[in-house]
């Protein structure tokens, strides 16, 4: 048998097992269906349990990546023209920005688990809104000091709206892998 015709044969043969199998899967009892459709009281709390957790790795996260690869070069002046390692030091800012804008928007979505954390984000978000494009002009080498410090802002109001919810955020620097992934 010619190897083409075999390997259509075997996604054949795979493909009308995964139908069998979601199909034998499928129920027809509509208590199970209901009963799995309705949250359970213990879900809602695991969901708001893990609300603050999660907030404070992202807002975390975001926290050292601005410091590290944003707020310290900057000040160290590895952005300024004819540094040494300016290219690698902006590739990396313009990473570490959309990595924080990013790790940003997923701590607001963690946020709205837990009520009195969702009321004490709930103004940063335009502020972290304002973060989406100066990942590029950090990376283009266009930014100064008033971009730098628009990072330094919403990441310490983030820290502090999460301190006075009671999910203290401490920086946490991804790696370099994160930051690209």
């Amino acid at each position: 048998m010619p190897r083409s015709v075999s390997r259509g044969v075997v996604a054949l043969l795979l493909s009308c097992a995964l139908l069998l199998t979601t199909a034998a899967c499928g129920s027809n009892d509509t208590q199970s269906a209901n009963a799995a459709s309705a949250p359970s009281a213990s879900a809602s709390f695991e969901k708001q349990k893990l609300a603050k957790t999660r907030f404070v790795a992202n807002a975390g996260l975001a926290a050292g990546a601005t410091y590290q690869w944003i707020v310290k070069p900057y000040r160290a002046g590895k952005f300024k023209k004819g540094a040494d390692g300016r290219t690698f030091a902006l590739v990396k800012a313009g990473l570490a920005g959309a990595f924080t804008y990013n790790r940003l928007k997923a701590a607001l979505n963690n946020a709205e688990g837990d009520p009195l954390l969702s009321k004490a984000v709930a103004p940063l978000s335009a502020g972290i809104d304002s973060l989406k494009d100066l990942g590029t002009k950090l990376r283009k080498g266009e930014a100064g000091d008033a971009d730098v410090g628009a990072f330094e802002n919403v990441i310490n109001s983030v820290k502090d709206a999460g301190r006075s919810a009671g999910a203290e955020v401490e920086d946490k620097v991804p790696s370099t892998s994160q930051l690209g992934g």
